[in-house]
């Protein structure tokens, strides 16, 4: 008998980041080789967003957030995918791509991920309580005044939402090295105030996950204008009550334009002994016949266009896909250059301290841009 090959993999803590690679992983490995194993293993969501690729370096396999890809790209952690005889593959992943979902992860001439989901900010919806889904910002702020909105605002998603408002508008943030004009930035935090001076409390120290959990179990709120979407909530007997998605509201003429893109890639690591299995591993996972079918099976969220537009994926998570391509196809993609992560890790308090009217608005614009300007190499 030949010796057992293990492979170990890393990913976050919730059903649609973990149970996809475990169910994918097994069957793979009963196709490919019953003496070859994939363990997965997870962390929490912020430690996903917030802790270094470095620290998952002795993993064979790492599902990753694409801002990283600019800290990592020219540290050797990574395998990159191009150049190693899946060639054909990656063009059509390419061309298959969900929004930007794919070229997130290509950065300084490789592609250092494939995208395997594809996520960024949309609306939450409580149909049985919101029969009208908002479509312009006066809308969201009528429902907020009568005490209708949830809004997930810990500082990664509070800066979020701002990239959110200011792309919608054509002020993309990063656009040169200052970040964002002051008056527009200030214009921007206005707005977001204008909802979030009207939130329960616990929004402010809410994620994503917490906002779905909260909307598909209380009754109070009906609304959340902007949150990371996850089918998840918006299958049937997921959680009490269904939570189903919309485009996002827009400021403008511009519709549904500016959302940040989010989601995950799946990477494979240079120290990995098996990287020819990890890779087709990857590709596989990465397909869109696996995408739209037993990877959306086991509670994933696809990154393959071929999956968002497919009948049986819509009908069984309440049109989430239909219901918000146009947002995910006019996403924005966010900076992700070296440096880029520090930035992250300390704007958003910045935003969510003025949205809480704990530090003005004038100075949460001057702390955003001079540590933006601080972040660019040098």
């Amino acid at each position: 008998m030949s010796e057992l090959i293990t492979l170990r993999g890393m990913t976050w803590d919730h059903i649609r980041g973990f149970d996809p690679m475990v169910v994918t992983s097994e069957v793979f490995c009963d196709r490919h080789d019953r003496n070859v194993r994939i363990v997965w293993e997870k962390r929490s969501l912020q430690a996903f967003a917030d802790r270094p690729i470095e620290e998952m370096a002795e993993y064979d396999l790492m599902v990753i957030d694409h801002p990283h890809v600019g800290d990592i790209a020219d540290t050797g952690i990574l395998t990159h995918f191009d150049g190693q005889g899946f060639d054909p593959e990656l063009t059509t992943l390419e061309s298959q791509s969900a929004g930007l979902s794919h070229p997130s992860y290509a950065f300084n001439g490789h592609q250092w991920a494939l995208a395997i989901d594809a996520a960024t900010p949309v609306s939450a919806v409580r149909p049985d309580l919101l029969p009208i889904v908002p479509e312009h910002w006066d809308e969201v702020v009528e429902l907020a005044e009568a005490g209708k909105v949830i809004w997930p605002l810990i500082p990664i998603n509070a800066l979020m939402s701002l990239f959110n408002v200011l792309a919608n508008i054509d002020e993309d943030f990063g656009q040169d090295e200052q970040g964002m004009d002051v008056d527009v930035g200030e214009w921007a935090i206005a707005q977001m105030m204008r909802v979030a001076r009207h939130l329960p409390r616990e929004s402010f120290d809410m994620d994503p996950i917490a906002a779905y959990e909260w909307l598909s179990c209380r009754s109070a709120q009906s609304y959340c204008p902007y949150l990371y979407g996850y089918t998840n909530y918006a299958r049937t007997g997921f959680r009490p009550h269904l939570v189903t998605a919309a485009n996002i509201p827009a400021f403008g003429s511009n519709g549904p334009k500016g959302s940040p893109i989010g989601g995950t890639g799946i990477a494979v690591s240079s120290r990995s002994r098996h990287q020819q299995i990890a890779l087709e591993y990857a590709f596989w996972i990465a397909s869109a016949d696996c995408q739209k079918g037993l990877f959306f099976d086991a509670g994933g969220q696809p990154g393959n266009r071929v999956a968002w537009t497919d009948a049986r994926c819509n009908s069984q998570s309440a049109d989430f896909f239909n219901n918000t391509l146009e947002t995910l196809e006019r996403s924005y993609l966010r900076p992700r250059h070296k440096g880029y992560m520090w930035f992250q890790d300390r704007a958003g308090e910045f935003v969510r301290n003025a949205l809480m009217e704990e530090i003005s608005v004038g100075e949460a614009i001057r702390k955003i841009n001079e540590h933006y300007k601080r972040s660019l190499p040098q």
